[in-house]
């Protein structure tokens, strides 16, 4: 299995955005997990908030279709009940088969002046094809309490426009992820000029796989890896 971080730029044209995405996407190999940057086809665009939602409808469709042999996740700006949301999907199989959106609102971006945050019950671990999979949106990645909600997941998730004075902070806190919950984590982080990159594929046993310079960062995994630390350093984990 391939575990993929997409380390992308976000431009003003959403269009052009899913069309390279949508191009990255299909040059990563079948039996994949691939994780975008949190809302990498928009960005923050405040001021464009109804538009960025009504493409979100197109675009949701479009790359659930490139799902057949890969797993694919990121999240979109969506709206309902006139509330705006940060709202992740999983595709597989070309169905969403995860939706959850970003329950803990970053102030200092102004998120919750224009989000609506999301339920923290839907933060949960997941199954495909056996494997147990979890989401942490972004700024959630600084919330203990939240780790508790992941514990237990083969993979974690995390989406995310993480700004680059922050750069150590995200790298180290992600990676002290994977450590903890002995867990692989792909942290997906946005390549735009402002933000901190750092995206990787990180092992149960902390080993990174990195590179600024790349939008597609892959590693090949062996699941057992996380059979193999949780046996040999037993916190627990493996009844979870």
């Amino acid at each position: 299995m391939n575990l993929i971080a997409l380390q992308v730029k976000t431009s003003d044209d959403f269009q052009k955005n899913l069309e390279h995405l949508k191009e990255l996407i299909l040059e990563c190999e079948n039996d994949s997990i691939i994780l975008a940057p949190e809302i990498a086809l928009s960005g923050f665009c405040y001021d464009r908030m109804e538009e960025a939602a009504q493409f979100s409808i197109k675009a949701i469709e479009e790359l659930k279709m490139l799902s057949i042999n890969k797993t694919i996740a990121l999240t979109f700006i969506t709206k309902e009940n006139e509330k705006y949301y940060n709202t992740l999907h999983i595709f597989h199989n070309q169905k969403s088969i995860h939706t959850q959106s970003k329950m803990q609102l970053f102030p200092l971006g102004n998120e919750l002046e224009y989000f609506t945050a999301g339920n923290e019950d839907d933060i949960k671990i997941i199954e495909i094809n056996g494997v147990k999979i979890a989401t942490l949106i972004c700024f959630e990645l600084r919330f203990p309490r939240l780790w508790e909600k992941v514990k237990g997941a083969d993979i974690i998730l995390n989406p995310a426009m993480w700004g680059l004075k922050r750069k150590d902070h995200y790298e180290t806190i992600s990676k002290s992820l994977a450590l903890v919950n002995q867990c692989f984590v792909i942290a997906t982080n946005s390549a735009d000029d402002n933000m901190a990159k750092g995206s990787g594929i990180i092992s149960p046993f902390g080993n990174v796989t990195r590179d600024d310079n790349k939008e597609i960062v892959v590693e090949k995994i062996d699941l057992e890896e996380i059979k193999k630390v949780r046996k040999y350093i037993n916190i627990g984990l493996d009844n979870e």
